[in-house]
């Protein structure tokens, strides 16, 4: 989930917002701290709320003025209590007693480093529910003030869950922008899939006309690109399949009609030998795509390899030995293709295996959702700087082989090919030390 979020652009811009928002909330809240920390700003504040204070003291008196402090809530939304000497009065009845309040100093108002304000003389402060009150020292009374009034009892929500559930709407509002604003992503993502899957007759229409919708467009016309140059390749490919063969097959006649029998009988496994190379490459030049069409249909497995074996390895059939996991079981493949995989592999096993005498194992079977052919010789094997190099086009594991002991080197790499466009792979087993056992993997 944590992943999937990080790589959403939605996720990312919103978070971004939510950053910006914080650094902006403490910056104007540390610029303003940061003003009113300025010494002239600070004394100018400082000595108006002193002034207003002393306002009070002599405006009430020594000993207090009732009928002052009576005036002074009327003109003023705060109420009074005077306590001291023979006076415990309070401007509503509902003024909490002395008692009920603590007073102490306010972290707003001191002589630290990093507070708004000076120090008042002669000030305490205390917080009773939504009320604030001030304790002025008067001689030996107190002079309480409380904002706001007793009767004033505050009944709306608080401020800070307000601004917080604000500013969540606000977020939330946001989020939908910007997931409007990604939305043609999701079918472009989807349009591009389709494409790079084969399907280049597919077009993503639903989109915007802004830059996404330019985005949309241009992969589009990607689509179109490729497919004339894949239709360019592929007829290109079959230009020179016919111009090639038809040499070749002027060839083996004027061969058929040579008079040195000896000669003969030398070129005629060079010009078969050419037209499997021919043959093989224009085959694994159709796999060597992710878009190659294959002819998938659930069949046999034992069936497949039981009839390659009749048809191709009657002679060596004896060397063969084949083992089944589950006789019964089934895939969907193109057969014709792992049927040529099989054979590829069992063709390399044979070659290698020994003085062409020894033994060769297929084992088929099942491996987490895959099937699994398993192909064993008793050959050198391979040396440990060559298995990088397994399944590429003309390679092979002994450099001094010829073609007469060492085929064209282009088995392994078609049967790789044939492997891959299955969505599979083909490998060498490194713990196998008896020669060679090469491993193909293909999704059920």
């Amino acid at each position: 989930m944590l992943e999937r979020l990080a790589r959403s652009l939605s996720f990312r811009l919103l978070a971004i917002f939510v950053i910006l928002a914080g650094v902006f909330i403490y910056s104007a809240t540390a610029g303003i701290r940061w003003i009113y920390q300025e010494d002239d700003l600070r004394e100018l504040i400082s000595g108006h709320l002193s002034l207003h204070v002393n306002y009070v003291r002599r405006d009430i008196g020594v000993p207090p003025r009732i009928e002052r402090a009576v005036a002074i809530t009327e003109q003023v939304p705060v109420d009074i209590r005077i306590s001291g000497e023979g006076i415990n009065w309070a401007s509503d009845p509902g003024f909490p007693e002395m008692q009920e309040l603590t007073f102490g100093a306010s972290e707003i108002f001191s002589e630290e480093p990093g507070a708004l304000l000076r120090e008042l003389s002669d000030v305490e402060f205390a917080v009773l529910g939504n009320h604030r009150f001030l304790k002025i020292d008067q001689g030996s009374f107190d002079i309480i003030v409380s904002s706001p009034r007793i009767a004033d009892d505050s009944t709306g929500p608080p401020l800070v869950p307000v601004i917080v559930g604000f500013g969540l709407a606000w977020l939330f509002i946001a989020y939908l922008c910007v997931r409007w604003l990604f939305q043609p992503i999701g079918s472009i993502r989807e349009g591009a899939a389709r494409i790079g899957r084969g399907d280049f007759d597919h077009r993503i229409v639903d989109y915007r006309h802004d830059q996404l919708g330019e985005l949309a467009e241009d992969i589009n016309q990607l689509a179109s690109d490729v497919r004339g140059m894949l239709d360019a390749k592929r007829q290109l490919l079959l230009g020179i399949s016919h111009e090639l063969r038809t040499p070749l097959s002027r060839l083996r006649l004027a061969v058929e009609l040579l008079k040195d029998e000896h000669g003969r009988e030398d070129l005629k496994p060079e010009i078969a030998e050419m037209e499997h190379i021919i043959a093989t490459l224009l085959e694994a030049e159709r796999l060597n795509t992710r878009h190659a069409p294959l002819n998938r249909r659930t069949v046999s497995v034992r069936d497949v390899v039981d009839d390659l074996i009749l048809n191709h390895f009657d002679r060596e059939r004896k060397r063969i030995e084949v083992s089944f996991d589950d006789p019964g079981m089934t895939a969907n493949v193109d057969d014709i293709r792992v049927s040529l995989l099989v054979k590829n592999l069992l063709s390399n096993a044979l070659r290698y295996s020994g003085d062409g005498t020894g033994a060769v194992r297929l084992g088929i079977k099942r491996a987490a959702g895959m099937l699994v052919i398993e192909v064993q010789d008793e050959g050198p094997g391979f040396h440990a700087d060559q298995v990088a190099n397994i399944g590429e086009p003309f390679f092979r594991g002994d450099p001094s082989r010829t073609r007469e002991t060492g085929g064209s080197g282009l088995g392994l790499y078609l049967a790789r090919l044939v492997a891959e466009a299955h969505g599979g792979r083909l490998y060498l087993r490194e713990d196998y030390d008896e020669g060679a056992c090469l491993v193909a993997e293909i999704p059920f």
